[in-house]
Protein backbone atom coordinates (compact mmCIF):
# COMPACT_ATOMS: atom_id res chain seq x y z
CA UNK A 1 0.00 0.00 0.00
CA UNK A 2 1.40 3.56 -1.03
CA UNK A 3 1.16 5.92 1.40
CA UNK A 4 0.50 9.87 0.90
CA UNK A 5 0.68 12.45 3.29
CA UNK A 6 -0.19 16.42 2.69
CA UNK A 7 1.32 19.08 4.53
CA UNK A 8 1.51 22.90 5.01
CA UNK A 9 -2.00 23.85 5.30
CA UNK A 10 -3.26 26.55 7.74
CA UNK A 11 -4.61 29.81 8.19
CA UNK A 12 -3.57 32.67 5.98
CA UNK A 13 -4.84 36.16 5.00
CA UNK A 14 -6.31 37.68 1.51
CA UNK A 15 -3.39 37.80 -0.51
CA UNK A 16 -0.88 35.93 1.24
CA UNK A 17 0.49 32.75 -0.05
CA UNK A 18 0.89 29.10 0.91
CA UNK A 19 3.02 26.21 0.04
CA UNK A 20 1.79 22.75 0.21
CA UNK A 21 3.32 19.17 0.03
CA UNK A 22 2.97 15.85 -0.80
CA UNK A 23 4.77 13.50 0.07
CA UNK A 24 4.38 9.38 -0.85
CA UNK A 25 6.31 6.33 -0.30
CA UNK A 26 6.38 4.67 -3.62
CA UNK A 27 9.24 4.83 -6.64
CA UNK A 28 6.26 3.84 -9.10
CA UNK A 29 4.19 6.65 -8.82
CA UNK A 30 4.62 8.88 -12.09
CA UNK A 31 1.30 11.41 -11.71
CA UNK A 32 0.40 13.28 -8.82
CA UNK A 33 -2.70 15.71 -9.08
CA UNK A 34 -4.57 17.85 -6.71
CA UNK A 35 -7.39 18.67 -5.69
CA UNK A 36 -9.92 20.35 -3.33
CA UNK A 37 -13.17 20.50 -0.96
CA UNK A 38 -14.78 23.51 -0.21
CA UNK A 39 -16.91 24.01 2.69
CA UNK A 40 -20.47 22.22 1.65
CA UNK A 41 -18.76 21.47 -1.76
CA UNK A 42 -17.84 18.83 -4.22
CA UNK A 43 -14.23 17.89 -4.31
CA UNK A 44 -12.85 20.12 -7.80
CA UNK A 45 -9.72 19.63 -9.26
CA UNK A 46 -6.87 22.16 -9.64
CA UNK A 47 -4.06 20.32 -11.35
CA UNK A 48 -1.30 17.58 -11.76
CA UNK A 49 2.18 17.52 -12.91
CA UNK A 50 4.51 14.36 -14.12
CA UNK A 51 7.71 12.71 -13.35
CA UNK A 52 8.51 14.68 -16.66
CA UNK A 53 7.65 18.18 -14.67
CA UNK A 54 4.99 19.08 -17.48
CA UNK A 55 1.76 20.22 -15.32
CA UNK A 56 -1.54 21.27 -16.29
CA UNK A 57 -4.07 23.57 -14.06
CA UNK A 58 -7.54 24.34 -14.15
CA UNK A 59 -8.63 27.64 -14.97
CA UNK A 60 -8.91 28.87 -11.80
CA UNK A 61 -5.77 27.97 -10.62
CA UNK A 62 -4.24 29.41 -13.90
CA UNK A 63 -1.12 32.09 -13.18
CA UNK A 64 -1.80 32.17 -9.40
CA UNK A 65 -1.18 28.05 -8.47
CA UNK A 66 2.07 26.58 -9.65
CA UNK A 67 3.01 22.27 -9.17
CA UNK A 68 6.19 21.03 -9.34
CA UNK A 69 7.76 17.50 -8.67
CA UNK A 70 11.07 16.62 -7.02
CA UNK A 71 11.09 12.95 -8.02
CA UNK A 72 14.30 11.78 -5.54
CA UNK A 73 12.26 13.14 -2.58
CA UNK A 74 8.86 11.98 -4.06
CA UNK A 75 7.48 15.47 -3.04
CA UNK A 76 5.24 17.25 -4.64
CA UNK A 77 4.57 21.24 -4.02
CA UNK A 78 1.65 23.19 -4.81
CA UNK A 79 2.53 26.66 -4.41
CA UNK A 80 -0.57 29.22 -4.14
CA UNK A 81 -0.63 32.74 -4.03
CA UNK A 82 -3.04 35.96 -4.10
CA UNK A 83 -5.36 33.39 -1.79
CA UNK A 84 -8.74 34.61 -1.39
CA UNK A 85 -11.23 33.46 0.89
CA UNK A 86 -12.95 31.19 -2.24
CA UNK A 87 -9.64 28.92 -2.17
CA UNK A 88 -10.92 27.61 1.73
CA UNK A 89 -11.09 23.59 1.94
CA UNK A 90 -9.04 21.04 2.49
CA UNK A 91 -6.38 20.46 -0.37
CA UNK A 92 -6.04 16.64 -0.97
CA UNK A 93 -3.14 14.91 -3.11
CA UNK A 94 -3.61 11.94 -5.30
CA UNK A 95 -0.41 9.62 -6.49
CA UNK A 96 -1.05 7.64 -9.30
CA UNK A 97 0.66 4.52 -10.69
CA UNK A 98 1.26 3.09 -13.60
CA UNK A 99 -2.07 1.67 -14.85
CA UNK A 100 -4.52 4.02 -13.24
CA UNK A 101 -4.11 2.75 -9.58
CA UNK A 102 -4.50 6.06 -7.23
CA UNK A 103 -3.26 6.45 -3.70
CA UNK A 104 -5.24 9.61 -1.93
CA UNK A 105 -3.62 11.48 1.05
CA UNK A 106 -6.03 12.44 4.35
CA UNK A 107 -5.91 16.03 3.11
CA UNK A 108 -4.70 19.46 4.30
CA UNK A 109 -6.84 22.11 6.00
CA UNK A 110 -6.36 25.49 3.93
CA UNK A 111 -8.11 28.45 5.91
CA UNK A 112 -7.94 32.23 3.92
CA UNK A 113 -9.53 34.99 6.43
CA UNK A 114 -8.66 38.02 7.95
Amino acid sequence: QVHVEESGGGLVQPGGSLRLSCKWSDDSIWLVEWFRQAPGEQRERVGDVGRSGVSSYEDFAKGRFTISMEVAKRTVFLEMRNLTPEDTGVYYCKAIQPGGVPHWGSGTLVTVSS
